[in-house]
C-alpha cells in the first residue's frame, strides 16, 4: 500500500468491489479498512478473492509474495488470477506466467502510466498482457483504476518490456529538460517562462508539463517516484535490451547520471531530481536537498 497501491485499491473500494488489502506495516492497511477494505496479516490471507493485484517496488518483492509455502500461488483458489501492476523485468515476468499456469492460476501483467495523483484520481494508463480471456475476466478491475487499458499481446512479459521502454522515454525527457533548463538559466532565461514557450508550442504532451513543472521548480520531495526506482527501472530495460540485442546508448546515459544522483545523497528525491546534474554541471547551486 504505497504511493501507487493505496490509491489503486481505494478506487477499488469506490467502484463496489469487495477489497482484502495487505501491507507489512499497518497504518496503512488501516487508513483503507476505514474506507471499506477488509485487512489481512498475510499475504496469503490477502488471497482469497477472484484477483489478486500487487503493486510492489521490485523484482524481489514481487517474487517474494508469489512463490512460497504463504506466496500467491500456493494460497490462491485455482483459478484465480494474479494482476502484477509493478514495474519488473521482463525475466521474472516470464517465470510468474509459466508458475503461475503449472498452478493452474491465471496472470496478467499489467503495469500503469501514472504518477501517485493519477492513481487517486483514477487516471492511470494500464498496458495490460496476458491471455484474452483472462485478460477480459478482469477487465472491471482496470476500469476502476485508470481512464483506458491497453491490451498489448497474449504474453504478459510484452506488457512489461512496454513498460520499461516507456518510462526509458521519461527518463530521457527529464534528462534533456535538465539540461535545456540548465542551459536557458545560464543565459539568463526564466525556467518558468521557458517551459510556457515550450508546453504552449511543439511539447505540449503530459510529461513534459509534469516533469518540466517539477524541475523548473527544483521540486523533487516528496518523492512521487523515488530515484532508487529510477535506477532500478533502467537497469530494467538495459537487461530486456541486452537480451534482445538491441542497442541503447542512451539510456546507458542515464543509468550513469541516476548512479551519480545517488552517489550523491539523492535516494530521498524524485527521479527527476537527475536534471539538476545538468544545472550542477553548468556551476549552478543546488537547491534541491
Amino acid at each position: 500500500m504505497g504511493n501507487m497501491g493505496a490509491g489503486i485499491a481505494a478506487n477499488l473500494i469506490k467502484a463496489g468491489h469487495e477489497v482484502t488489502v495487505y501491507n507489512r506495516s499497518r497504518p496503512k492497511v488501516d487508513a483503507l479498512v476505514a474506507a471499506g477494505a477488509r485487512p489481512a496479516d498475510t499475504v496469503a490471507d490477502a488471497c482469497g478473492g477472484d484477483v489478486v493485484l500487487t503493486m510492489l517496488a521490485n523484482d524481489d518483492a514481487v517474487a517474494g509474495v508469489a512463490f512460497g509455502d504463504g506466496g500467491i500461488i500456493a494460497s490462491a483458489a485455482p483459478g484465480t488470477v494474479h494482476i502484477s501492476s509493478s514495474t519488473i523485468s521482463v525475466g521474472l515476468s516470464k517465470r510468474l506466467t509459466e508458475a503461475h499456469a503449472t498452478a493452474g492460476r491465471g496472470f496478467v501483467s499489467a503495469p500503469v502510466f501514472g504518477r501517485p495523483e493519477a492513481a487517486a484520481a483514477a487516471a492511470l494508463f494500464v498496458v495490460a498482457a496476458g491471455p484474452a480471456d483472462t485478460v477480459n475476466s478482469v477487465t472491471p478491475v482496470f476500469d476502476a483504476i485508470g481512464q483506458r487499458t491497453f491490451v498489448v499481446s497474449e504474453e504478459p512479459a510484452a506488457a512489461n518490456l512496454v513498460k520499461l521502454s516507456g518510462n526509458f522515454l521519461i527518463g530521457s525527457v527529464i534528462e534533456s529538460l535538465g539540461e535545456a533548463m540548465a542551459l536557458v538559466d545560464r543565459g539568463g532565461v526564466d525556467k518558468h517562462q521557458y517551459l510556457d514557450i515550450l508546453t504552449s508550442t511543439l511539447f505540449s504532451a503530459p510529461v513534459y508539463r509534469t516533469y518540466g513543472s517539477l524541475i523548473a521548480s527544483e521540486q523533487f520531495e516528496p518523492a512521487g517516484f523515488a530515484a532508487p526506482l529510477g535506477h532500478k527501472d533502467i537497469g530494467l530495460v538495459l537487461a530486456a535490451a541486452e537480451e534482445l540485442r538491441v542497442p541503447l546508448p542512451i539510456a546507458s546515459l542515464l543509468r550513469d547520471r541516476f548512479l551519480r544522483l545517488l552517489a550523491e545523497g539523492g535516494e530521498q528525491l524524485d527521479w527527476s531530481a537527475i536534471s539538476s546534474l545538468a544545472a550542477r554541471d553548468a556551476g549552478a547551486s543546488d537547491h534541491s536537498a
